[in-house]
C-alpha cells in the first residue's frame, strides 16, 4: 500500500500548515465530531477497541476517537502530518495514541477491532488498491470492523462544481486522486471475506465545510438537509461522498 512521489510532496506541503489552518476552522471541526460519532456508532468501538487509522494525516478525527477506545494507532506517508498529529495528541494528554510514518507494513503482525481509511482510498493507485481488503483482513481480529469514507463518482455536487468553481476543485486534490464507485468498493471487500455494504454519507455538508469553513451554522443546516437527502432513494446514488462498512468473516 504506497503512494507515488507526487502524492507525497502534494501532502507535506499540505500539512506544511494549510491543512491545520482549514481544520482548524469551525465549520470543519463540526463535520469531524460528527465523523467521529458516526465511526463509533457504525463499527461498534468502544473502551476495549483498538483502532488503526490508514492515511491518518493530522489525526483530527483520530483525536476525537481516542477518549472513547482502548487504543488509536494512526499511519501516514506525510512526516510532517505525523508530527503535527503527535504533537496534538501530546498537548491533548492523550496517552493511547501512536503515529507513525509509513504504510501497513510498519504494524504487520498486529490486530485490531476496527480499521479506518477516512478519505484514503482514493488516493491509491488502482493496484495498490486492489491489495487493501486483503491487507485490512489480516490486520482485524475475526470479526472485527473496516469504515471508510470517500468521494463518489458519480457525485452530483463534483459535477456542478467542476463547472462553476474548476480551479478551486483543483486546489483540494491531489496529483493521483480519483472518485470511486461506491458498489465496485464495497465488492472488493466482499470479495476478500468481508460481509459489505455501501451507503450515502452526505450531498452536501463536505463540500458546505470545505467551500465555507467558518460557517459552522451552514454546515450544521446542510447537515440536517443531508439526513433527509441520503434517505431517498431516486437520489441517493447522486450524493458526494460514500461509506463503505464491511466486517470480517470468521
Amino acid at each position: 500500500m504506497r503512494l507515488a512521489d507526487p502524492e507525497l510532496e502534494y501532502h507535506q506541503k499540505l500539512y506544511s500548515g494549510a491543512a491545520q489552518r482549514l481544520f482548524a476552522q469551525r465549520a470543519v471541526r463540526s463535520f469531524r465530531a460528527h465523523l467521529a460519532g458516526r465511526i463509533l456508532r457504525q463499527t461498534g468501538a468502544g473502551p476495549q477497541s483498538r483502532v488503526l487509522s490508514l492515511g491518518c494525516g493530522i489525526a483530527d478525527t483520530e483525536l476525537l476517537l481516542a477518549p472513547h477506545v482502548q487504543e488509536v494507532v494512526g499511519l501516514d506517508i506525510s512526516p510532517n502530518a505525523i508530527q503535527q498529529a503527535t504533537s496534538d495528541a501530546q498537548k491533548l494528554g492523550l496517552r493511547n495514541t501512536t503515529f507513525l510514518e509509513g504504510a501497513v507494513e510498519q504494524v504487520a503482525g498486529q490486530q485490531f477491532d476496527v480499521v479506518l481509511a477516512i478519505f484514503f482510498l482514493h488516493h491509491l493507485l488502482e493496484d495498490d488498491f486492489q491489495a487493501v481488503p486483503r491487507q485490512v483482513r489480516a490486520l482485524l481480529r475475526p470479526g472485527g470492523v473496516f469504515y471508510s469514507l470517500d468521494p463518489s463518482c458519480r457525485r452530483l455536487s463534483g459535477k456542478v462544481g467542476a463547472i462553476l468553481v474548476p480551479h478551486l476543485l483543483k486546489k483540494y486534490q491531489s496529483p493521483q486522486e480519483r472518485q470511486l464507485d461506491p458498489t465496485a468498493t464495497a465488492e472488493a471487500f466482499r470479495s476478500a471475506g468481508f460481509d459489505a455494504a455501501e451507503s450515502m454519507y452526505d450531498f452536501l455538508s463536505t463540500p458546505v465545510a470545505g467551500l465555507f469553513p467558518r460557517w459552522r451554522a451552514g454546515y450544521q443546516i446542510a447537515r440536517q438537509l443531508d439526513e433527509a437527502l441520503i434517505r431517498i432513494p431516486l437520489l441517493r446514488d447522486w450524493g458526494s461522498n460514500f461509506e463503505v462498512l464491511a466486517r470480517r468473516r470468521d
